[in-house]
């Protein structure tokens, strides 16, 4: 018990210090079994560690400072009914961490009250019957579950407030417009249940948090969501030629429809591709055909911005790297030499962008992604492991999933910085935090127990050096 609460404040303690690039390394024997994850709250500017193994959970609180201020522990829940982690929101400084059985009909609750040196527990019991699940949410004040009701246009939100309070509220998709990807009239069951295996499940929709940069392979998936306080941001790119969009207010619980077309490309449609992703307020598409590739921003009312093309047999005017390849027959990473074989490469894959906020200017990145094991080649990706079952699918760390998403695929893409207004400044792209991250990944790869998170402007990120015996904690900024 010693060497664990010598271990926690040496750990936690090693924050204090921002001037330098590893802020400090502790050695200390850490068991291969233990997880360690984290919840920042933003707004209040302090952190909460949690490391667990199967038995139980140590939750430490620290200042806005990086100060440990205290901790507490408690039992595991009990893994035969409450065996993953979902969520979680914040009471005041005091976290409240949701576990779930399988069919998340059995939930619950941990209120980690870490200055009176206790936990409170709280127990629900969900009827979801005739439902599917979609999504979870996290904020500082909720935590949401986004269902969907069989048999009809409903989606339902399962909300657990910061008092510990269970609500339910429908939202309506009645009179949207529902289209396969061949045209076919359909409804929400319709397109939430089509198959777009091996690479996306049906009844799933991918959360995107553009706060942090999203990985090719998210952002290729064709039903994403975005969340903030506000609303929920749902878009559904099954269908080649528009994007459909539902905005969902999270204070009136009720939809607004949105469809985006996509610039047309004469081409037979079967073999054309096309994605979308939402960012600041407008809508980021591109569609390809084996020759052609159309980039546009568009606002929700589906009127142009800006717009950019690239052809087979010009250079690409809008990028700003090299065209990069991962994986592949060939394994390891190369570089592409025409704007023809990136074209031809995207459109053959699951194609998609993404953006991420570099100051004032937006970074986007293009491609596209092949679906797992068509790949020979290993990324840097597989050096940064999951934390385990024990946060579902890596909830609480969409940072860290980030660097697994290119594990075991083809990857083709480019990059380009555009300004406010849509135009591509020409120049060098400076490394990023995750560049530098996954720098250090490719030099070290005896590294567990690693977890990575953002507060204010900087990624802090802590590992574990299975040759050195030693936790090091490091800061990396944009």
């Amino acid at each position: 018990m010693l060497k664990k609460l010598l271990f926690s404040a040496l750990l936690l303690n090693s924050l204090l210090s921002y001037s330098q690039d590893i802020i400090n390394s502790t050695p200390i024997a850490l068991k291969k079994n233990r997880d360690i994850f984290q919840i920042v709250n933003n707004e209040k500017k302090d952190v909460t560690l949690f490391l667990s193994d199967k038995i139980k959970v140590k939750a430490i609180h620290l200042n806005e400072n990086m100060q440990i201020v205290d901790s507490v522990s408690t039992e595991r829940p009990d893994t035969k009914t409450y065996d993953m982690m979902i969520g979680y929101n914040v009471d005041n400084t005091n976290t409240r961490l949701f576990w779930s059985s399988d069919d998340y009909e059995e939930i619950f609750a941990q209120l980690y009250d870490v200055p009176n040196h206790k936990v409170v527990t709280q127990k629900y019991t969900l009827v979801l019957k005739d439902q599917k699940i979609l999504q979870k949410f996290s904020e500082n004040d909720n935590f949401y579950i986004l269902t969907f009701i069989k048999k009809s246009n409903n989606l339902k939100l399962h909300i657990f407030d910061k008092n510990g309070n269970y609500r339910e509220r429908i939202i309506s998709l009645g009179g949207s417009h529902f289209l396969t990807k061949d045209y076919e009239k359909t409804d929400l069951d319709g397109v939430l249940s089509e198959n777009l295996l091996p690479f996306e499940f049906p009844y799933t929709f991918e959360y995107i948090n553009p706060e942090d940069p999203t990985s090719l392979t998210d952002g290729a998936k064709k039903r994403k969501c975005y969340f903030n306080k506000k609303q929920i941001t749902i878009t559904i790119d099954t269908n080649v030629d528009f994007t459909q969009v539902f905005v969902i207010d999270l204070k009136t619980f009720t939809a607004k429809e949105k469809i985006v077309k996509k610039q047309p490309i004469p081409e037979d449609r079967r073999f054309l591709n096309s994605n979308s992703f939402y960012f600041n307020d407008k809508l980021y598409q591109i569609k390809t055909s084996s020759k052609l590739l159309h980039f546009t921003i568009k606002d929700l009312d589906d009127n142009i911005l800006k717009e950019h093309s690239a052809n087979a047999t010009n250079p690409i005017e809008f990028k700003n790297s090299e065209i990069y390849q991962e994986g592949g027959d060939f394994g390891g990473k190369r570089t592409l030499e025409t704007s023809a074989q990136f074209i031809r490469k995207v459109n053959n894959l699951h194609s998609g962008l993404s953006c991420y906020h570099v100051g004032e200017n937006t970074l986007i990145t293009f491609g596209g992604v092949s679906a797992t094991g068509q790949s020979a080649g290993q990324t840097t990706a597989n050096q940064f492991g999951f934390i385990g079952a024990i946060i579902g699918a890596a909830f609480l760390s969409p940072t860290m999933e980030s660097f697994n998403s290119y594990a075991n695929r083809k990857v083709v893409k480019i990059e380009g910085l555009f300004d406010s207004e849509g135009n591509n400044i020409k120049g060098d792209l400076k490394p990023l935090a995750f560049d530098k991250i996954r720098t250090f990944f490719d030099d070290n790869k005896e590294v567990s127990s690693q977890t990575l998170f953002k507060m204010q402007d900087a990624y802090y990120l802590g590992y574990y050096d299975n040759k050195t015996k030693e936790y090091t904690i490091r800061k990396f900024v944009d």
